[in-house]
């Protein structure tokens, strides 16, 4: 080759050249996809957390024994218990807030699984202060149309995909009648008991049993047990996410329960409820671990027999 040769792309003259993430010539065109590559998922995280309140975040912290791991300016939590797991608390309350750090969970971390943790509002009649709710199913009561004669509630449901809900239900059979006894962070023994079932969630807040709200989710479904304002827009964020990435994103609700949506609540209850969620969560991880996406579907395997 003479020194007046021109060369497109890349010259080699002898050895091995490796190009990664790269693109040569003289217009060249790369197209980009939404979809992560098998292999770039395999150092993903198993179950990623969110919580709302800093009460929540110590508590889950604490439970799971998490380190603060920050990304630049997001502040993220991490161990393995032997699970490897990923905690991100919101930047506020709300369904937006939830759906943004459900983003950035997926964007830093991509788990397989993602849990709602921290507390919420009884609604059940079985449902008690401190007790826990494990929900996989969410009712989304803010879709709503104004008329002058009144408004009119339109109701959306939603259900965690079916291979983190026959996890969860593995969970509620082994630790059957859900009657627990667990100690707080001062050694002290602490009653709790388990509930599995749907949860409502809208950007209202609750303070009034008998406010139409209650009265309409009494109606949709009588099996309600809790309300909180940020799992639908996790449920929501998780199934728009399915339509790039090709798979099934799983997620679960773990609500302590803090108070009854009467006039009367306040946060007297905040710290027990969250420790008991957090406790619940760490009992409930290695069922999540068989959701995560790292396993590829088996082959079906061929029978040789003649």
């Amino acid at each position: 080759m003479n020194e007046h040769t021109r060369v497109n792309g890349v010259l080699n003259t002898g050895g091995t050249t490796n190009i990664t993430s790269s693109a040569v010539g003289d217009h060249p065109v790369v197209n980009l996809g939404t979809t992560p590559r098998p292999d770039d998922r395999r150092n993903g995280t198993d179950v990623g957390i969110i919580t709302i309140l800093d009460v929540e975040t110590t508590a889950v912290c604490v439970a799971l024994g998490l380190q603060e791991d920050p990304i630049g300016p997001l502040r993220f939590y991490t161990g393995e218990t032997p699970v490897k797991v990923a905690a991100i608390q919101a930047l506020g309350q709300g369904q937006r807030s939830a759906m943004a750090a459900c983003d950035n969970l997926y964007r830093h971390h991509d788990p397989g699984v993602i849990v709602l943790a921290g507390i919420g509002g009884g609604l059940h009649k079985d449902v008690r202060v401190d007790d826990v709710v494990v929900a996989t199913r969410v009712v989304y009561y803010d879709l709503r149309k104004e008329t002058p004669q009144g408004t009119s509630r339109r109701g959306e449901e939603r259900e965690t995909p079916a291979a983190v809900g026959h996890a969860v239900n593995a969970f509620f059979t082994d630790h059957h009648p859900g009657e627990l006894s667990i100690a707080d962070p001062g050694g002290m023994s602490r009653d709790l008991r388990l509930h599995h079932g749907p949860i409502a969630s809208g950007d209202a807040v609750i303070a009034d049993r008998d406010s139409d709200i209650v009265r309409y989710l009494a109606a949709f479904n009588d099996k309600i047990l809790a309300v909180d304002m940020e799992a639908a827009g996790l449920s929501q964020a998780c199934h728009e996410r399915s339509a790039t990435t090709n798979r099934q994103h799983g997620w679960v609700v773990v609500r302590g329960i803090s108070d009854d949506a009467n006039p009367a609540k306040n946060d007297d209850h905040h710290v027990t409820a969250s420790w008991h969620a957090a406790n619940t969560l760490k009992m409930l991880l290695p069922y999540l671990l068989t959701q995560h996406h790292d396993n590829p579907p088996r082959e079906p395997t061929q029978n040789n027999t003649p």
